[in-house]
């Protein structure tokens, strides 16, 4: 099967450059070129960042999912690649073979749709909740899964074509999970490979603002859209459950469930819930869409 060309999008709100910089040197240096390389500027102009990318500055923050759309559509349609590599502003490729292990990825199994990377600290730890299976104990540990990291992943652009970008209207948060059920429903796999790695400082997601507004009203929408109907309850309440025990303030629950309440005003989107057989197949791979 002929090596698919490798496209390479990063999406950045301009506060981080020192960072952008040596992830885009990262890029550069990689053993197999990329065949283009999309850099968006949410609410950004971009004018400062010395790259030999293509640049498209947007003049209103459309979140991670929207800005991401922007630059695939770009690549969709000006068909220079088969295999996109999406990457946090704030990561960092630290070995030179990554394209070239995905290229080889894509090229070995065309049912492929995406390769979810190891994210991993500067002292090369995973944390458990960078790990996209319920039995996160060894994050060595490769694979068939349901899910994959925002951070650092491929995805197949024939796999795009089929099943659509990323739900924008997300802006931030379970924008991946809605994208790796459609993917799994259509009929692709899921892979996550932990030799492949993207060096990201260890964080909290709570750091981003109206972080559990979003995540709650995006958990809502996420059921109403890809979940049959029996699961959408069972689902919210276990993740309301959850939430309450986890969540570390009053105001942040408060939060919670404020975008909870706000995600069953306002749906999001047609109601596409993903077939019975999906269900057994995310079950048997040892993560039902209930966690």
């Amino acid at each position: 099967m002929p090596l698919p060309r490798i496209g390479v999008v990063v999406v950045t709100m301009g506060t981080r450059p020192q960072e952008l910089d040596a992830l885009l040197a990262s890029v550069g240096e990689q053993d197999v070129p990329a065949a283009r390389v999309v850099l968006v500027g949410n609410a950004t102009s971009l004018d400062e960042v010395a790259t030999e990318a293509t640049k498209v500055p947007l003049a209103e923050n459309l979140g991670c999912p929207g800005g991401r759309n922007v630059a695939l559509e770009l690549l969709r349609d000006s068909g220079d690649v088969d295999v996109v590599v999406e990457l946090d502003d704030d990561g960092l490729l630290i070995a030179d073979d990554v394209f070239r292990q995905v290229r080889q990825l894509f090229a070995e199994d065309p049912g492929l749709g995406i390769v979810g990377f190891r994210v991993a600290d500067e002292h090369g730890h995973t944390e458990r909740r960078w790990v996209p299976r319920l039995r996160a104990g060894d994050p060595m540990r490769g694979g068939e899964v349901t899910a994959f990291l925002g951070g650092g992943h491929a995805l197949s652009m024939p796999m795009l074509r089929r099943i659509g970008l990323w739900p924008a209207a997300f802006f931030f948060g379970h924008e991946e999970s809605d994208l790796a059920w459609r993917a799994l429903d259509d009929g692709w796999t899921i892979r996550y490979e932990p030799r492949l790695v993207l060096q990201h400082p260890r964080t909290s997601p709570a750091r981003h603002p109206g972080h559990y507004r979003h995540t709650a009203r995006n958990r809502v929408w996420l059921a109403h859209r890809r979940l049959p109907a029996p699961l959408v309850p069972v689902y919210l309440a276990a993740w309301a459950l959850l939430t309450t025990l986890r969540t570390p303030s009053l105001a942040a629950l408060r939060a919670w469930w404020g975008g909870f309440a706000e995600g069953v005003r306002r749906p999001c989107g047609p109601r596409r819930p993903m077939r019975w057989r999906t269900v057994w197949r995310m079950t048997r791979l040892g993560r039902p869409p209930l966690l």
